[in-house]
Formats: C-alpha cells, structure tokens, sequence
C-alpha cells in the first residue's frame, strides 16, 4: 500500500513538471475553484489601507473579445468591508470590483479565520 501510494504521488509530480507554468496555474486555479477560498483584497493609497474587499473566490483577468489578449486589469466580486474592521457587518453588501495590472498598492491573500 505504501509503495503504491509513493508511485502514484511521484507520477503526479512529475506529470505537473512537465505542464507548462500556465497548466500549472490553470490547474491551481481549478482547485481553488472546487475547493474555495475565502480571499481578501486590501487596497493602499501610500501606506494606508483605503478599501478591503472580503469573502472573495477568485480574481480574474479581463480577456479581450478579440484578439484574445489580455487587459491589464483583474476584476471580482467581494463584500466591500466599509468600515474596515476586517469583519463582514450587517448591511455590508456584495460588489462588482476591479483594478488595474499597473497598481502595485493591492494585496491579495486568503483569510486565515
């Protein structure tokens, strides 16, 4: 059982080596997508936080209708958190966000609690 358990965890392995980085992502992405996450995006002016957004599945990146390229902006949906205290309050509602590549004042991370 032990042996076999080895072989199959060293197949899987090697098998996601040889995928490219973007198969790679794309595969992460797909359990991120089956098994959730609850993500939290804060927003900086300088050194202070100005907007967080909470309870967040994903962020995506706008793809152009034509061509197939990329925009340069991600977008998803969250619980806007408006007083900032880091905890999803009555009346705290689900919103449409997005932002652009070219920002370097974000983080993005997975709510520990």
């Amino acid at each position: 059982m032990k042996l076999t358990t080895v072989l199959l965890t060293l197949a899987i392995l090697l098998g996601l080596g040889a995928c490219t980085q973007e198969t790679q992502n794309k595969i992460g992405r797909e359990i991120n997508n089956w098994t959730g996450v609850s993500g939290v995006l804060e927003v900086y002016a300088g050194d202070k936080l100005v907007r967080r957004f909470m309870k967040i599945d994903k962020l995506t990146t706008a793809a152009g209708t034509t061509g197939g390229v990329d925009r340069p902006f991600r977008f998803g949906y969250g619980i806007m958190d408006a007083n900032l205290n880091g905890v999803v309050d009555a009346g705290e509602k689900k919103v449409y966000f997005e932002f652009s590549d070219y920002s370097t004042s974000y983080v993005f991370f997975e709510n520990p609690s």
